[in-house]
């Protein structure tokens, strides 16, 4: 079986798929350029969705002196994140996370609830999804973005078939299916429809997911928003041939 990632691997997060003895086709489905910005003035509260935009906002704040504890750049300001990987990067910055969500749509609910009359800069690229800026523009929230880096779809067109597909965001999405269209395909059985399945699509959170299902309905989420959850998902689903409701814990202890 052989699955196709639309971002380049780690060396680690190459081996966990092939010692499941999984083949796999890697490339960057997208090109990420960081842009020249302006570091707001005033920082109270800010909303970071991606480890780009974290990257960012750390290398903008480097310059500045640690604070007493170690922390850099503004000591009062709170950090809204989306993604444990995202949120570990600030962390080891010292800032201070005030809340970690899985997407965009929760976090931006938790910012309504508790956090309405307070002003917000969102540190983003130029293609972030909608749904975060939706739901505190409906709610009021007073809110500006502050777009830090690029993103461009690097389209390419494969003329093989995958049994998996890994998906990173929405972007990635985007461009794989710009050039793309999964089909079934024989999968050696025998003749007819009983020979042939799907291939499984992967997201590493429900915002790349609902991407996703704009082009297929073979779409499966991982538990975690981290690459090796993802790949977890994958040698499961791929290895077992179970539907993925079925198990909880990979064998390597990462969850799925």
């Amino acid at each position: 079986m052989t699955v196709l990632s639309t971002k380049k691997l780690l060396a680690n997060q190459r081996e966990l798929l092939l010692n499941a003895g999984l083949s796999f086709v890697e490339y960057d489905a997208i090109r990420i350029t960081p842009t020249s910005f302006e570091m707001p003035k005033e920082l109270e509260n800010i909303i970071i969705t991606s480890q780009n935009g974290a990257k960012a906002y750390l290398n903008k704040v480097k310059p500045f002196p640690p604070k007493k504890g170690g922390s850099r750049g503004v000591s009062k300001v709170r950090m809204f994140i989306v993604g444990k990987k995202t949120a570990s990067l600030i962390f080891k910055n010292g800032q201070k996370v005030l809340k970690i969500a899985k997407n965009g749509a929760e976090l931006a609910s938790f910012i309504a609830k508790n956090h309405k009359n307070e002003r917000f800069y969102y540190f983003c690229g130029n293609r972030r999804r909608d749904e975060t800026l939706e739901i505190l523009r409906e709610e009021n929230v007073s809110l500006q973005e502050v777009i830090t880096y690029q993103t461009e779809h690097n389209p390419r067109t494969f003329n093989q078939t995958f049994d998996g597909i890994l998906f990173f965001s929405p972007s990635g999405v985007e461009s794989f299916f710009k050039k793309n269209q999964m089909k079934p395909f024989s999968s050696g059985k025998g003749a007819g429809d009983e020979g042939k399945k799907e291939t499984w699509h992967f997201c590493i959170g429900e915002t790349t997911a609902t991407t996703a299902r704009n082009y297929t309905d073979q779409v499966i989420v991982a538990n975690d928003t981290t690459i090796e959850s993802v790949i977890a998902k994958a040698v499961k689903t791929l290895k077992n041939n179970l539907p993925p409701a079925s198990f909880e814990e990979d064998q390597l202890g990462v969850r799925i």
